[in-house]
């Protein structure tokens, strides 16, 4: 006897050609995905009028809501349940695993756009197609015939693949025209059309396909929440990368003429040399998101940078998005602690605050937010940096330069008869640097600044082997913030870890106890964190106050050790402290801490 058939491949056998949203709602209610009750109110709303959206467009639209939470269901959460029921594999597509000069060739634009279906992976033997029609496969004979592989079909969001089509064959025609008018042209190409530009002539028409493809990749970083974009020359192709969540992820692979001709388009955009390729270069943009949402500000600043290299200029932009700078302290990741010590020192009158880290720990973050919330109409905020990382228009800010004998020690300089009331220094580096900004300490002026050392205390030993007497360091000093940035865990798709009991928190943390309840979760991966598990970062911080007790200790000569355990004694909790705690709320990982905090002596 025959087992009966599963309710896929009844499914299957069921229906042919185009879906429908009357047989959707079927199946919904067959899989017990909604109620008999619900699938009469959708089934009531989407006769009102009829619509050409894609079916699951349209259920999402009025808004049918799932049995047993009565949440609304969206795209992507019909996609996933109809996946399921045809037994095909749901893709949210990520445009960072997508080779887009690839799938583009495996079927033109309007095959795709008719067919309503987006290649989006090719290997030797198969082309994965994204579909949100699995029933219309009579164009699958073709593909395969035509590119001599084995078509395998995964679900997708019927919008993801409309807005991903155009943009994929969109940027694969710009990236097609760059190289046509490098061969048309030969070597040398962009920067000739950047002369004719100058010279107010009429640019060559291949010239918008540069245009095209540096739009997009902007549009795409933002889209992302890149944090740095790299152009990175090599022997064979240009490679682009960007930084999210603190890790670089390969992005797009591109002739190294395309990438040539998108550095120097973005020379000339940031006001830089074109035609110089022998010396490092810096510039700044000021651009705007394709759509800026509600309460978003919708300009974003990049600070460019150049560097040769064995195969060519290689160029990186930060991203400097107004909406992550201005933060509150809760939001930076301060704890109550931390907030309250840290709040009472920027609000003193004179004096310096240290902030220390390596580099991309969030320094720069931490300084403007802080800053934003001391600038008011009655206060005159100056700055010294090298480079200017963001223009904030409540400062008065002033970059460094070196070529002119214009370092930050000149620049402190005259700062001070500018009358100002808070200073901020890029950097501490030499001791002429240090003795300025004590001197404006000493002035009746707040000062802050950065330097890297691996913790809080290490800063007042950095400043002694600068030279910096001991005296003027208590006369000055009123307290060091280091910090350190780890990912923060995603929370669509974040476990609890039965597995771990604290037993290594416990261990990495001696001879610090935890108090209280310890809720660790590991990361799992889902689309929204791109199956990494991680989503964001947050700030690690360990703030030390400068106490009578220990300004004697500095004023005696003790060693770095002894100033850690007064420090610790005055209420400064370390770095790897403050991380495990997280780790014991819920919000990051023990590895995360591990590897981004120095370990407890």
């Amino acid at each position: 006897m025959k087992p009966p058939p599963s309710p896929t491949a009844l499914s299957r056998s069921a229906h042919v050609g185009p879906l429908d949203w009357r047989k959707l709602l079927e199946w919904m209610l067959a899989d017990g995905v909604i109620t008999d009750a619900e699938a009469r109110r959708t089934m009531a709303r989407c006769s009102q009028a009829e619509s050409v959206q894609h079916p699951l467009v349209r259920l999402a639209s009025v808004g049918v809501q799932r049995a047993g939470d009565n949440r609304p269901m969206d795209v992507e959460a019909l996609t996933q349940w109809l996946a399921g029921h045809v037994g095909m594999d749901y893709l949210r597509i990520d445009p960072l695993k997508v080779d887009v000069g690839r799938v583009s060739d495996t079927m033109s634009a309007a095959y795709a756009e008719r067919h309503r279906v987006l290649p989006v992976q090719v290997t030797a033997q198969e082309v994965v197609v994204a579909t949100s029609e699995p029933f219309i496969t009579d164009w699958v004979a073709e593909v395969e015939r035509q590119s001599r592989r084995s078509v395998r079909l995964v679900l997708s969001n019927p919008g993801e693949i409309q807005r991903y089509t155009a943009e994929f064959f969109a940027l694969a025609r710009s990236v097609r025209a760059v190289q046509k008018a490098g061969a048309n042209n030969g070597a040398g190409s962009f920067e000739q059309l950047v002369e004719l530009g100058r010279s107010n002539r009429q640019l060559d028409a291949n010239d918008q396909g540069v245009v095209q493809v540096v739009d997009w990749l902007w549009s795409y970083a933002f889209d992302q929440r890149a944090s740095d974009i790299h152009l990175e020359p090599r022997r064979e192709q240009g490679v682009i990368r960007f930084r999210i969540d603190g890790v670089l992820h390969p992005v797009y692979q591109v002739p190294i003429g395309v990438l040539n001709a998108m550095t120097s388009r973005i020379k000339l955009l940031g006001r830089m040399d074109v035609m110089e390729k022998r010396r490092p270069q810096d510039g700044r943009i000021k651009t705007r998101r394709p759509q800026g949402g509600a309460g978003r500000s919708d300009e974003v600043e990049m600070r460019l940078s150049t560097l040769p290299t064995a195969f060519g200029e290689k160029m990186v932009m930060r991203i400097f998005d107004p909406d992550t700078t201005v933060k509150d302290l809760s939001d930076l990741g301060f704890s109550a602690h931390d907030a309250e010590r840290w709040e009472s020192l920027v609000k003193r009158p004179y004096g310096i605050v240290l902030v220390t880290g390596p580099t991309g720990s969030g320094k720069t973050t931490t300084l403007y937010s802080t800053l934003r919330r001391v600038a008011t109409e009655a206060v005159n905020v100056s700055t010294v940096e090298d480079p200017i990382e963001m223009i904030e228009p409540a400062f008065n800010q002033t970059q460094v330069q070196p070529q002119l004998d214009f370092g930050f020690a000149e620049g402190l300089r005259a700062l001070m008869r500018q009358d100002p009331d808070i200073i901020m220094v890029g950097e501490i580096r030499d001791l002429e640097t240090a003795e300025m900004a004590i001197q404006a300490a000493l002035t009746g002026h707040l000062v802050f600044s950065t330097l890297h050392t691996n913790d809080a205390p290490s800063a007042i030993t950095r400043l002694q082997e600068l030279g910096v007497p001991s005296y003027l360091i208590n006369a000055t000093v009123l307290g060091v913030l280091a910090q350190r940035l780890v990912r923060t865990l995603c929370v669509n798709c974040k476990e609890a870890d039965e597995g771990n009991d604290g037993t290594l928190t416990a261990e990495a943390i001696k001879p610090w106890k935890l108090s209280g309840g310890y809720r660790p979760y590991r990361p799992v991966g889902c689309v929204d964190c791109r199956m990494t598990g991680f989503l964001g970062r947050m700030g690690l911080y360990e703030l030390l106050v400068i106490s009578e007790s220990f300004k004697q200790q500095v004023t005696a000569g003790a060693g770095l050790e002894a100033l850690r355990r007064q420090a610790v004694t005055d209420g400064m909790r370390p770095l790897r402290l403050a991380g495990s705690l997280r780790v014991a709320e819920g919000v990051t990982t023990l590895d995360e801490v591990l590897s981004n905090t120095p370990p407890l002596d």
